[in-house]
């Protein structure tokens, strides 16, 4: 089934003004405002603010899934360390001009720990480490565990850092490290 073109809208819209504001500063008039849909039109496509947020998430989730499944393929076929070319990609998404942080890290201190929103912002967390830890190549478990565990560290330290200094070399800076510990 083909997605209705004003719910793209409205989850395209959204997204925007989220990254730019943030989840609670983002309020309906001003997503119906820049939309130019109608409040019936929304709530015919969303019931709640809640849901019009978990749908811009789970649409963001599934965006750097894909990308970085792509990215991490790709290097797959020519890298050693494959796992490494995460930070390739982030490198390249600080330097966009639509990067404004981690949709997830930021729902993840808007909302309490027991909201959904917030589950599923860490839920989308622990995806992106479970991928982590299957381009890493280690027979040791335990020692590829905590392998992915300290990357995925990094990968968010390094948006983080990215966000705050307003520069892509965290991702840089992170790759380095994310070496040091793929050869222990």
């Amino acid at each position: 089934m083909r997605a209705q073109p004003r719910k793209e809208h409205l989850l395209d819209i959204a997204f925007e003004l989220f990254n730019q504001h943030g989840y609670h500063a983002t309020g309906i008039d001003l997503i119906l405002e820049r939309s130019k849909v109608s409040k019936a039109t929304m709530y015919k496509h969303f019931r709640s603010k809640d849901e019009l947020v978990m749908a811009v998430l789970m649409r963001r989730h599934e965006q750097v899934l894909q990308q970085i499944h792509s990215s991490l393929n790709i290097a797959s076929t020519t890298d050693k360390q494959p796992v490494l070319a995460i930070f390739d990609m982030l490198f390249n998404w600080f330097q966009s001009d639509d990067f404004y942080g981690c949709n997830f890290i930021k729902a993840a201190g808007e909302f309490l720990n027991q909201h959904q929103i917030h589950q599923f912002s860490a839920a989308h967390k622990q995806e992106v480490r479970d991928i982590i830890f299957q381009h890493i190549e280690q027979n040791d478990s335990s020692l590829k565990a905590q392998q992915a565990d300290a990357i995925s560290l990094l990968v968010n330290g390094a948006i983080v850092n990215a966000q705050l200094s307003g520069t892509a070399t965290p991702a840089m800076d992170a790759k380095n490290i994310a070496k040091l510990i793929l050869q222990s």
